[in-house]
């Protein structure tokens, strides 16, 4: 059951029309949706694939929803499952942040990223020659970003675990900064009733003055003219709307429009008398679960810029999970590869030899058990792949093979 004081507020807000075919959306199953790696493209026609995510490429809706625990592409970083309404990020990048717009040298942050979605949209939307730091506060959720990025495969990514404070400090500057920012997630209703026990009134101002704290630590790290894209999950106009208005005029920013299609059924700023270009995702309207999100500029007559970017001085001051190099650690006479280093994109084919697995096989490997490789697999470090992609190392020595998928990572769900 909603909250009343959420029904209350969110019926006004929403008018009688929409807030009716919101209330209908929960009667209805939530729509799933992939993202191709483009990385790491292969036949995925085991998956029931139906009608493309229109605000994004690469993106797809899924006729019902499938086991993917239990596919080895998906652990090979082949896809990501991510909510549609969250993809609109790609034709925000597509439009005001193509390559022209990033130098050499250039950097994109992602600053609240976990457990991944929108820091690998990211990844695959940037140019290749733009570095990505894909950052989050809690350790835990931090790990499972990590996981995540490594699971795509890109070098030219840093995985951090820090506050916004702790950049601030670094001196770095970013072209482009992500701010997914936590919030009441009034947005996932629909979709996880947990978030309907957290909510509350006290609750959604905590988030509304939070958000703006993150913001505001964040803010000196943008370029003049750069692009800050925020978003949340939720719906009401404290953490939307009016936060987009304070940054406007608080921090010195303009809201920059999207070209969008009518049959997207995209809403927009829902304050009254501030008709700005933002976009809300409302199920049961659009496709997908509830999301806002928000595009600004920085305006170019902020004399705190210096011309400090990215470098390895500024990198030292931060908790790095991950630099998109990843190296052995030595045990014994040996130097056993980083698992990371079997998914990356950039391996050369011939650097280790590979044996393909079965379903079944694959499956074991990811559970962390033992497998039995061909006889003819040499000795040593071997990576085990499945449809051609890498799932990770084993040593091979003869008799049987040692399983060296991470422990953390393992799966846990039977067939």
């Amino acid at each position: 059951m909603l909250p009343a004081d959420f029904v209350r507020y969110t019926e006004e807000l929403f008018g009688i029309e929409r807030w009716q075919r919101y209330l209908e959306a929960f009667n209805t199953p939530a729509p799933v949706s992939i993202r191709v790696n483009p990385f790491k493209r292969c036949e995925l026609s085991h998956l029931p694939i139906g009608a493309p995510v229109p605000w994004c490429r690469d993106a797809f809706y899924l006729t019902e929803r499938p086991d993917f625990t239990l596919d080895p592409l998906l652990h090979a970083g082949a896809y990501y499952v991510q909510e549609a309404a969250s993809m609109f990020l790609d034709k925000v990048i597509a439009q005001h942040c193509p390559d022209s717009f990033f130098a050499n040298g250039s950097a994109a942050l992602d600053l609240c990223a976990a457990p991944g979605g929108k820091s690998t949209l990211l990844r695959a939307a940037l140019p290749e020659q733009a570095l990505l730091m894909s950052n989050e506060p809690d350790r835990r959720r931090a790990n499972i970003l990590m996981e995540n990025m490594q699971k795509q495969g890109c070098p030219n990514v840093i995985v951090t675990n820090n506050f916004p404070k702790d950049y601030a400090k670094t001196g770095m500057l970013f072209d482009l900064i992500l701010t997914d920012v936590p919030c009441s997630g009034e947005g996932m209703f629909r979709k996880d009733e947990g978030t309907i026990a957290e909510w509350s009134l006290q609750n959604v101002m905590k988030c509304a003055a939070l958000q703006r704290s993150i913001v505001e630590d964040i803010w000196p790290c943008l370029k003049e003219g750069g692009i800050f894209i925020y978003s949340t999950c939720t719906f009401n106009v404290h953490e939307d709307e009016e936060n987009v208005r304070w940054i406007e005029e608080e921090l010195g920013a303009e809201t920059l429009s999207v070209n969008t299609e009518s049959d997207w059924n995209i809403t927009g700023s829902l304050l009254t008398g501030w008709q700005k270009p933002v976009y809300r995702f409302i199920p049961g309207i659009t496709h997908g679960e509830g999301l806002f999100m928000a595009v600004l500029r920085k305006k170019t007559d902020d004399t705190s810029n210096g011309k400090v970017t990215v470098h390895s001085k500024a990198l030292s001051k931060l908790r790095i999970l991950s630099d998109g190099k990843p190296m052995g650690t030595k045990k014994g006479k040996d130097i056993i590869p980083a698992h990371a280093e079997a998914l990356l994109t950039t391996l050369p084919h011939d650097k280790y030899p590979r044996a393909e697995l079965s379903l079944n096989d694959a499956l074991r490997y990811l559970r962390h058990e033992a497998i039995t490789l061909p006889a003819d697999t040499p000795r040593g470090f071997v990576i085990v792949t499945y449809r051609s992609l890498p799932l990770g190392f084993v040593k091979n020595i003869g008799n049987r093979a040692n399983n060296l998928y991470p422990q953390e990572w393992k799966i846990r769900k039977m067939i």
